[in-house]
């Protein structure tokens, strides 16, 4: 006889077939309802699925009713919290991860009281080997969870201690079953004695058997359900008829249990073998432009406006903390697993793109207003261009900026190198009013020039410069048309000839060192799968060639189309009824740069299939390298039997997520890409895949090669429907922006910082009066008299200079220390990395949550770890 600790629970997914507003009609009775039953009953409690966002919404509608719920979570009859919203867990960024605990936390603990403090995810579609350390960030040591987990391979128990990939680990408590395991529902009330012996002992049993558990976990709950009324009474009705004992409990309560206990065994690694569920491996190329979306706004977030923020504050311009706050909240409302996986109806995707967008309107208006502001106090020029440096870090190197100007016919100081990457010519305009002292007057406004430039600049840390210009009689150089080729610079040299590029870096070349494989995919848009009959080709690169070199820059443009099958039927019929897919690829080398740039934009025009980047290494490995959130992982194809059927519920492919960087390394080389939001990669023969995109017409398909059996989504279910997905074909343009980097030997901290340096952001800004809309909110953001008080600055400010062995995970500020500035480190190495010398200067050791740690004379960042560390100004 097990003893059973009975958690009454819904789970909230906050969209999927349907909306987010649909939700909320069902949450403002439902709610309301749990709400008055634990009142009426104080020995029953209940879970509102970890996640606050879904109690802001119900209070939004129900602001009377926060007195009562900061009641009920102060007698723990009400759990909710620690996330803002059920995040998905491979896609993020280790930073998205750790702010939406900290919002969450933050907030519950402002609005309702203390927030269950557990790294509850009941129903996410796997988990990176890294979350334990993530959790640990903000002081959670449990974790429960449903799927990915197997009990012949990994561990051999639902219960065990959860190892990251250095020595950060978490209890965790698996229901291997479901967080539906111990569901009651009215018609399970009306027939206790059969469900009890049909489905809730054997879920107990199951859980007690694998790990010889004397006491186990039941959840009781399901999508959207509502509370169990008079729990006391059923409880007491299911014990007269099982042979375990039931108790009714918490999530908390259970893991103080599990905590006395000492036989826990150990387990290290991810958690996505779809044994008893479906873990949906290969969800990470589904509706791929929101995967790209979210990777442009968290890295506009993070390396753009928060970085902003600290300057502006060093210049006396002060941004609310409740602004970004409202970024992020766009940002994580599109996290979810189902949102975030693409999982969802297209009537939710274009919720997801709506939310995507507005996330973009703040991002690009903070940005726009520290921007001017900063150049308003400058009193610049319209010949002067203001430019950043949003890293801590020293640069010296290559940033492009953009400016307005009469004609070309301008000059730069010769240490800048300026050349011009882009141009666009705008015509004149005739009869245009404008507002003078006079009144209003109309005259004819001259045509400019767009320019992008490229110039060669030097910071000593976290900044801004101001660049002059001045009028030429000879325009700028350009990059200009050459008859060959061959790009190049110190790293690489790169030609193409007859169809293929051949790369070289290091004294090592790399034959056709990129493909592009297509295949169809009889999927939805849960899961890619092969279609019966049908096999990946490599498509041809075969078109027009052509070169630009000037100094500093050289690219290479091949344009081309591919004919592809239009339809999943054509891929097998003898007669197909083909289409064109237009595509264009640019290489460019920057001197200098490590990173060999790609630019790939693709024309779809058909529909249900699966384009993937082939990188040719030459390197023999049985293993792939990949960094995930705070660390890298090696991967290899496992063996798959003839009868995985016998096992497991999806295939277990050899499909795996990475977060910006996935490569090949052996003794002597080493081949890596950084991808910018494509996130799923598989290792070939002296070759890797990433995955571009699947795409699909429906939310859930039955029978699939990979997935056979019921579709997911519940859509043959009965009374439920097919739903097609159109926009999961992702026709039109798509584009795709990857870099390679070639090395001799691996050093995961320097690769994380090739990729930190190479994602960083080019930002700039002219105070002009040519178009006043080139930023959005310019027209609006009127001249004022500063206060005398502010700080002097000059043309030239170093906010903050760096140079950790590690990578620079996040720069902001702080949001519960005034004038406070808050910087997270991560070693991704295997090795520990010593960063004593931040004590020095002021900084000192907090968690994520910003509550201050103990310290001794000596900060070390240990392996695949984090520290957050705050100074105050």
């Amino acid at each position: 006889m097990a003893k059973a600790y009975f958690v009454n629970h819904t789970h909230w997914d906050r969209e999927w077939y349907f909306t987010t507003e649909d939700a909320q009609v069902l949450s403002d009775q439902l709610f309301a309802d749990v709400l008055k039953e634990l009142e009426a009953h104080p020995e029953a409690n209940f879970t509102l699925d970890g996640q606050t966002s879904i109690i802001d919404e119900y209070v939004a509608m129900h602001p009377e009713d926060v007195a009562r719920i900061r009641a009920l979570v102060a007698r723990n009859q009400l759990f909710v919290g620690p996330w803002y919203t059920q995040t998905d867990a491979m896609v993020p960024d280790a930073e998205s991860i750790i702010r939406n605990l900290v919002i969450g936390i933050t907030e519950t603990r402002r609005k309702y009281g203390q927030p269950m403090m557990i790294g509850y995810l009941p129903d996410t579609f796997g988990f990176n080997a890294q979350l334990p350390m993530l959790l640990n960030q903000v002081g959670i040591n449990d974790f429960i969870f449903w799927r990915g987990t197997n009990f012949k391979r990994q561990m051999d128990s639902v219960y065990f201690n959860w190892k990251s990939l250095g020595n950060n680990r978490v209890y965790a408590a698996n229901f291997p079953l479901g967080y539906y395991t111990g569901q009651i529902s009215v018609d399970s009330k009306h027939n206790l004695k059969e469900f009890v012996q049909n489905r809730l002992d054997p879920g107990i049993d199951f859980e007690s058997q694998n790990g010889h558990n004397a006491a186990v976990l039941l959840p009781s709950g399901i999508d959207q359900m509502n509370i169990i009324h008079d729990i006391s009474k059923t409880i007491e009705e299911v014990n007269r008829y099982s042979h375990n004992q039931v108790v009714i409990s918490s999530y908390p309560q259970f893991m103080e249990t599990l905590r006395q206990r000492t036989d826990l065994p150990d387990y290290q690694g991810e958690l996505r073998l779809p044994t008893y569920s479906r873990v949906h491996r290969t969800i990470g190329s589904v509706r791929s432009r929101i995967k790209r979306q979210n990777f442009d706004l968290e890295q506009k977030i993070l390396r753009r406006v928060e970085p902003l923020m600290v300057i502006a504050k060093q210049c006396g311009i002060d941004v609310s903390n409740g602004l970004v706050l409202k970024l992020w909240k766009r940002l994580l409302e599109c996290q979810p697993h189902d949102s975030l996986g693409g999982s969802v109806s297209d009537n939710v995707a274009v919720d997801i793109d709506h939310r995507f967008k507005q996330g973009f309107e703040i991002a690009d208006g903070i940005e726009n207003f520290i921007k001017k502001r900063i150049a308003q106090r400058l009193q610049l020029g319209s010949n002067q261009v203001l430019v950043f440096n949003a890293d801590a870090r020293p640069f010296d190197g290559y940033k492009t900026i953009q400016f307005l100007a009469p004609s070309k016919n301008v000059a730069f100081d010769d240490q800048y190198h300026a050349t011009v990457v882009r141009s666009e010519y705008v015509p004149k305009r005739d009869n245009i009013m404008q507002q003078t002292a006079k009144g209003f007057e109309f005259k004819d406004e001259p045509g400019y020039y767009k320019l992008v430039v490229q110039v060669r600049v030097k910071f000593d840390g976290l900044g801004y410069q101001v660049i002059d210009f001045k009028d030429s009689h000879e325009a700028l150089p350009e990059l200009k048309s050459e008859n060959q080729n061959t790009i190049q610079n110190e790293i690489w040299k790169v030609t193409y000839q007859d169809g293929s590029f051949e790369a070289s870096s290091n004294g090592k070349t790399y034959t056709n060192i990129i493909a592009i494989v297509d295949s169809g995919n009889d999927g939805d848009t849960y899961d890619y799968s092969p279609l019966r009959d049908d096999k990946e080709i490599t498509l041809p690169l075969d078109g027009t060639v052509s070169v630009a070199i000037a100094d500093g820059i050289q690219q290479m443009k091949l344009s081309g189309q591919w004919e592809l099958p239009a339809q999943l039927a054509d891929r097998i019929s003898k007669k197909p009824n083909l289409k064109r897919v237009p595509y264009n690829l640019t290489l460019t080398l920057t001197s200098g740069d490590a990173v060999l740039a790609g630019h790939l934009n693709i024309d779809n025009q058909v529909m249900d299939h699966r384009l993937r980047l082939k990188i040719n290494t030459g390197i023999q490995s049985d293993h792939a390298v990949a960094q995930i959130q705070g660390g890298f992982q090696k991967t290899s194809n496992l063996p798959i039997e003839d009868n995985w059927q016998d096992e497991f519920v999806e295939k277990p492919v050899n499909l795996y997520n990475f977060d910006k960087v996935v490569g090949m390394q052996d003794s002597s080389q080493g081949l890596f890409m950084i991808a910018k939001g494509m996130k799923e990669y598989e290792l070939g023969n002296q070759s890797f895949y990433v995955t571009l995109m699947a795409t699909t017409g429906q939310l859930g398909k039955p029978n699939l090669l990979w997935r056979p059996g019921r579709a997911s989504g519940d859509t043959t279910s009965i009374g439920h429907q097919m739903t097609p997905t159109p926009l999961a074909e992702e026709l039109g343009v798509n584009t795709f922006e990857f870099g390679l980097v070639a090395r001799t030997q691996l050093d995961e901290n320097d690769l994380a910082k090739t990729a930190e340096k190479w994602l960083a952001p080019d930002i700039s800004y002219q105070l002009q009066t040519l178009n006043l809309f080139v930023n959005r909110l310019d027209n609006k953001i009127w001249d004022i008299e500063f206060d005398a008080s502010l700080p002097v600055i000059s043309n030239q400010e170093t906010v903050l200079s760096l140079n950790p062995d590690v990578i620079i995970s996040a720069l902001y500020p702080a949001y519960t220390v005034n004038n406070g500035l808050v910087l997270r480190l991560a070693n991704e190495s295997g090795k520990p990395v010593d960063v004593t010398p931040l004590l020095d200067a002021g900084f000192i050791l907090v968690n994520a949550l910003e509550e201050v740690q103990p310290i001794a004379d000596q900060l070390v960042i240990e392996p695949y770890d984090m520290v957050t560390l705050l100074k105050k100004n």
